[in-house]
């Protein structure tokens, strides 16, 4: 690189870094006013709580009601479009100053050593994607095999995470025979893959696979989050090789007025983000905590703190917070795809998405479905679920809205329970 390269290259540096700096500032501006409107609601409310409580509230009672406060607040904010701008202009930056490093060196997997509870067998692999099967625990019931396949930000074991917090374990309880999809991580190797690799490449061989291994013509398609997005695109195409689909918090309007999200994501700039390479996953977890910070950056640390004596729970809290961290780079293509195809253009909602030269039209989904989706879900908020039952072509469609959040259909108490018993049944119901 000739010297005159290299100044130009430290100026551009030093000037996305000023920017940088000063969308920060302009954003933290916005702090002052969050803090005042949390403050009024909280003295506005605890009377209310102090009065209807009859005796001397708790100190989780108060600091639930300060967390419920000081996100209302933010919510009200972070919605604007002024903020959302901000917002999506500071990950732009964050982007245009990755691709001016070039490539970052590729991350080190350093949570791969955790897998789950269950014991399971690789029974096929390609690339950085794996496919496993998981040893039955029971007798198994009169079902076609179950293949689930989860989002690609995030690790699959969450669904394993421990033997008392397991969809894994519950649906093979059942008698189910439950095979997962593990993406990987993902490297600067990886770049390129896009959407149409992972769903017509990696999925379909995943199924095939299947297929093959049991000599039968359609399997059972559980899509959680990203991966019920994928699994939706996969059934509208290859409709013969699925008996029945069920989406689990998964988003078919992606442009719905609650999901924060979807509004930051609109002025994001997919070309520059597949032109800086693969998507950092601390970035990309960054961006989750944001959509919630206090209820989850905070809120957690207090119940922690009132079952510090309660051995399992604390296991089970680490293992979460190990979970949460544990975000695999994202390939870039993939990435700037999903982004632009279903937040910023809502194809699938529309009915305009192609993957290659075929168009994904969901009224080719007329097997059964069942649908899952929580009510209190920040990142999939029940309104982009719900419009499913109007854009298939199913007439078995069945819907379960859970009084939990995006993650508490899998680890909590109630939830953890009653979801795998309801796709058990479901199933049964369905050969």
């Amino acid at each position: 690189m000739t010297r005159a390269r290299r100044d130009n290259s430290a100026r551009q540096g030093s000037d996305l870094l000023t920017h940088c700096t000063d969308l920060q500032c302009r954003l933290s501006s916005y702090w002052t006013g969050i803090s005042s409107a949390a403050a009024q609601r909280f003295a506005k409310r605890l009377p209310r709580m102090r009065r209807a409580s009859g005796s001397l509230c708790s100190a989780r009672a108060i600091y639930s009601l300060w967390i419920d406060c000081a996100e209302e607040a933010y919510a009200r904010v972070a919605h604007s479009e002024g903020f959302c701008k901000l917002q999506a202009e500071l990950i732009n930056t964050f982007n245009a100053m990755r691709s001016a490093e070039m490539r970052l060196p590729d991350a080190v997997d350093a949570h791969a050593g955790y897998a789950g509870c269950s014991r399971r067998d690789l029974v096929w692999r390609k690339d950085k994607v794996a496919l496993y099967r998981y040893e039955p625990i029971t007798a198994a019931a009169p079902v076609k095999p179950l293949l689930i396949c989860f989002a690609l930000v995030n690790r699959p074991y969450v669904l394993d995470l421990q033997s008392d917090r397991s969809l894994v374990r519950r649906l093979l309880g059942a008698g189910l025979d439950v095979y997962v999809i593990d993406w990987g991580y993902p490297d600067s190797k990886d770049h390129a893959l896009g959407l149409t690799d992972y769903i017509e490449g990696y999925l379909h061989s995943s199924v095939l696979h299947i297929l093959g291994a049991h000599g039968i013509d359609s399997l059972n398609l559980i899509g959680i989050c990203q991966g019920g997005s994928l699994s939706l695109c996969y059934t509208a195409l290859h409709p013969e090789h699925i008996r029945t689909l069920t989406t689990v918090a998964t988003a078919v309007d992606f442009q719905t007025p609650a999901d924060l999200l979807s509004k930051w994501s609109r002025g994001l700039d997919t070309h520059l983000l597949r032109r800086a390479g693969n998507v950092p996953g601390g970035l990309m977890n960054v961006v989750y905590l944001s959509l919630a910070p206090f209820r989850l950056t905070q809120l957690k640390y207090v119940e922690l703190l009132e079952r510090a004596g309660d051995a399992q729970y604390v296991e089970y809290f680490m293992r979460m917070e190990k979970w949460i961290a544990d975000c695999p780079d994202q390939a870039a293509t993939a990435l700037a795809q999903f982004l632009k195809w279903f937040y910023q253009e809502n194809r699938l909602m529309r009915g305009t998405l192609r993957l290659g030269r075929r168009r994904v039209n969901l009224a080719k989904i007329v097997q059964p479905v069942f649908n899952i989706y929580a009510i209190k879900d920040h990142l999939v908020p029940p309104g982009a679920s719900v419009p499913l039952q109007q854009m298939i072509g199913s007439q078995d469609y069945t819907a379960f809205a859970c009084d939990t959040g995006h993650i508490g259909i899998f680890v909590s108490r109630g939830a953890g329970q009653e979801v795998p018993r309801r796709i058990a049944a479901w199933l049964r119901t369905r050969g």
